[in-house]
């Protein structure tokens, strides 16, 4: 049996759903290096030097990695599409397994229970997904303006923290505590693959939960003319 199917490796996840890169490298259930850039634009260019600089830092070569992890979305679609491709092209050229795991997931992870995680949907509009003894549950889209009526409140605790995106907005709103994730994205992603069973893996697909913002153009095509 080969140290992949043993997951003796070490673990390399990455995510760019928003206006960001977050990457980490884990092994043995330790964190050996994490790094999380804030960049509007860009992460197609930068993702690949990133990880070769995190991998020649940690003395690790490609050829090691046991299994690649990588955020999912919900976010920005582009952003999503980047990721997910390129983890896919590495499983495909490396012949490792390649975990997708959601940005709900990755808020999930260390996070206390029960709790509400909350992503910004824009236009004043939140995902928003109860946080129970299973994981998360099913997200919901909720107007930032409804949010101390919405039934995803019914049952859950005072004490209960609103942990993601906005959420000290939130928490103002329903009165309940704010708390900063535990981890970064990229952290989040590399501890929940490394547990993934190598077995189970599929390739990994972007995870919308709405269809994208822009509309198909409302004029016709040009029409092309025999020369």
């Amino acid at each position: 049996m080969d140290h992949h199917s043993t997951r003796s490796g070490p673990i390399l996840a990455f995510d760019t759903s928003g206006p960001w890169l977050s990457a980490a490298l884990v092994e043995k259930g330790v964190v050996r290096l994490a790094r999380h850039e804030e960049m509007a634009r860009g992460q197609a260019e930068r993702l690949f030097v990133l990880l070769e600089e995190m991998l020649r830092e940690a003395g690790r070569a490609w050829g090691e990695l046991a299994a690649l992890g990588v955020g999912i979305g919900p976010g920005n679609f582009t952003g999503i599409r980047i990721a997910v491709a390129a983890a896919r092209g590495l499983s495909l050229a490396l012949g490792i397994p390649a975990h997708g795991v959601s940005r709900f997931e990755a808020l999930a992870e260390s996070a206390p229970r029960p709790a509400l995680l909350a992503l910004d949907a824009r236009r004043e509009r939140l995902w928003l997904a109860r946080l129970g003894a299973d994981g998360p549950e099913e997200p919901v889209l909720v107007p930032l303006a409804e949010i101390e009526r919405h039934p995803v409140l019914e049952g859950l605790p005072a004490t209960a923290p609103v942990i993601g995106e906005r959420a000290g907005e939130i928490a103002a709103r329903i009165d309940r505590p704010a708390r900063a994730p535990a981890l970064t994205l990229g952290t989040a992603i590399a501890r929940i693959a490394a547990r993934r069973d190598p077995a189970g893996a599929t390739p990994p697909a972007p995870l919308y939960l709405r269809p994208a913002d822009a509309a198909p153009p409302s004029e016709p095509p040009v029409p092309i003319l025999d020369a």
